[in-house]
């Protein structure tokens, strides 16, 4: 799979549904797709999604051993609730330990390159791993969830990982987020009824205030523009 073959397939999939590229992408890329988890409520209506639609694709999600507590239990319910076998993928200790051992164990706080050195190292790497085999991912990117996501496309060319990303809730609004998860029974972080809308590592997450916007919570002391960490990073 290269971009023009990727151009090529996009011009046949015009006139479709979200919901029937993403069957298609299920269907043709059969244990070539991937949906890649953070336990979000995005991530927990596609989880769902993929499950009903193509039982046995991949799901995995990466520990960065900073997450809350009460995202290692959603994972348990997750996979009980849909008899599933989520597979995790945790960061190289030894790259860890270097990096704690050189900046500190919460590096992150004190510089934005620290805070991309952290994510990188727990999350960007392990992302390379996961994806082995793989050629297209799936995620749960919607454009109103920030500014850095506003221009994103349902199906896109990833050319950092050099694979298709599948974003079928990209239009999606929060609100129906939400309806589907209390319409189908889903399971969902309780921090989202504690004022979290957006959960990442526990020290890198907050509950937002009144009239903050859902990913004011992550990241808190960057610029808004800057607030990602490198796994939806766009070639511009």
């Amino acid at each position: 799979m290269n971009k023009n073959v990727f151009n090529e397939l996009i011009l046949k999939l015009n006139g479709k549904t979200n919901d029937e590229i993403l069957r298609w992408f299920l269907y043709e890329f059969k244990g070539r797709i991937v949906l890649s988890s953070s336990l979000g409520a995005e991530d927990q209506v596609l989880t769902d999604m993929v499950v009903k639609i193509a039982p046995g694709t991949r799901i995995f999600t990466l520990d960065t051993g900073r997450l809350f507590y009460e995202t290692y239990e959603l994972i348990e319910k997750t996979c009980l609730r849909y008899k599933i076998k989520m597979e995790i993928y945790s960061p190289n200790s030894e790259q860890v330990e270097t990096m704690v051992a050189q900046k500190g164990i919460n590096l992150f706080y004190h510089s934005i390159e620290n805070r991309k050195e952290c994510c990188n190292i727990r999350k960007i790497v392990p992302l390379k791993r996961a994806f082995n085999g793989a050629e297209v991912w799936i995620c749960g990117l919607r454009k109103d969830q920030s500014i850095t996501r506003s221009e994103a496309q349902m199906a896109e060319w990833d050319e950092v990982n050099g694979m298709i990303k599948l974003s079928p809730l990209i239009d999606w609004t929060e609100k129906q987020v939400w309806d589907y998860i209390k319409e189908n029974g889903v399971p969902y972080n309780t921090l989202h009824d504690k004022g979290y809308p957006s959960i990442g590592c526990q020290p890198c997450t907050r509950e937002i205030f009144p009239g903050e916007d859902i990913r004011a919570g992550r990241w808190w002391w960057e610029n808004a523009d800057s607030k990602e960490c490198g796994l939806h990073k766009r070639e511009k």
